[in-house]
């Protein structure tokens, strides 16, 4: 039998029932010598059973699936923070509702269930809002000085995405103190980094290896929490739509190095932090009459040029180096170029730029 049927029946008998009582009840207290009282009764129960069936799923089966979805979109950190919120609200309620029953008249009845309701909706949100910040306080400090204990990380929240954490980058900044905080992963990341680790391509594979190697070497840091964040999100079928809705949900800013994400989360307003733009302004300036020292690995698309790069991974033009080809040699900058793809540096070998002088 349908499940919808049997609600359906289940609700028509149970207001059917409500009916019967409500109109026999009401009959009866209007006219003690009605006799024919079970006839109102009846109605009442041909009228609920009416409703029961016609609205039995309103009242049921959609209730209970938006409270399914919600459930399902919420981090499990945020339901057992609710569950501590309602029932410190109901322990505080029932001390402060005490002396309001004394209240005259109807205001004894009404304030203690207003004031109950209040603070119990209050200590469910605050909880629920600081629950990171409670719990790092409770497991993380000594409770009665409030002297952190050693290693205790105090800072902001990022979300990571498939691509910096595959990248490896983000666990070298990690490890010299520039980051600290919470470092939230989803699980849809998870997966998808899983994915590539079980890719049938040999380097596929190898990249999501290595990135499960990054995510275990960023939990055992002392410079930053790794959070699996469990919830599940309908905002789209695509990863970076989920990215960008959970980064709006918790005000926190993603980590990547994905170009297209990038301009995208620019457009909607969330903030990015791109290692590759990060990488791009630590690199050291340089000016034209400094000294480098480059190995030339390559010809140059110039007569006579040869190519090498820096260890940050500009390229160095050197004039007159295709004759020291695997070579490493001094030379002089003479100019940079900076362009849409990177900087490229211009240089002669040096012991030409001193004949020059």
């Amino acid at each position: 039998m349908n499940i919808r049927l049997v609600i359906r029946l289940f609700v028509a008998i149970l207001l059917g029932l409500i009916g019967w009582q409500l109109g026999y009840s009401a009959a009866a207290a209007l006219d003690p010598l009605f006799r024919w009282a079970w006839i109102v009764g009846l109605s009442g129960v041909f009228i609920g059973a009416l409703l029961g069936l016609l609205f039995a799923p309103y009242l049921t089966i959609v209730p209970f699936n938006a409270v399914r979805k919600w459930i399902a979109s919420v981090a499990v950190s945020d339901l057992v923070a609710a569950g501590v919120g309602l029932i410190l609200g109901l322990v505080i309620s029932a001390l402060v509702t005490f002396p309001l029953r004394a209240l005259p008249g109807f205001l004894g009845n009404l304030m203690p269930l207003l004031a109950a309701i209040a603070i119990t909706y209050v200590c469910i949100m605050v909880v629920v809002m600081r629950h990171r910040e409670i719990a790092e306080y409770v497991t993380e400090r000594k409770f009665l000085t409030g002297a952190p204990r050693k290693g205790f990380v105090v800072g902001n929240r990022y979300i990571l995405d498939t691509s910096s954490i595959v990248d490896g980058r983000i666990a070298d900044i990690v490890s010299t103190g520039f980051l600290s905080g919470d470092l939230i992963v989803p699980q849809f990341i998870l997966r998808e980094l899983q994915a590539i680790a079980d890719s049938q391509d040999s380097l596929k594979r190898a990249r999501g290896r290595r990135g499960l190697d990054v995510l275990a070497a960023l939990q055992e840091s002392s410079n930053v929490r790794v959070e699996i964040f469990e919830g599940h999100i309908e905002a789209g079928e695509d990863v970076d739509s989920k990215l960008l809705y959970l980064a709006k949900d918790l005000s926190a800013p993603i980590i990547t190095n994905d170009y297209n994400l990038n301009k995208i989360a620019t457009l909607q307003g969330v903030k990015i932090l791109n290692v590759n733009e990060l990488a791009h302004a630590l690199r050291p300036v340089l000016l034209p009459g400094e000294d480098l020292t480059v190995k030339i690995i390559q010809e140059g698309k110039e007569y006579n040029q040869g190519v090498g790069y820096l260890d940050d991974g500009t390229m160095v033009v050197v004039e007159g180096g295709k004759s020291k080809m695997n070579c490493e040699v001094d030379v002089v900058v003479t100019r940079v170029l900076q362009t849409v793809a990177g900087r490229m540096v211009f240089a002669q070998l040096a012991d030409v730029e001193r004949d020059a002088r």
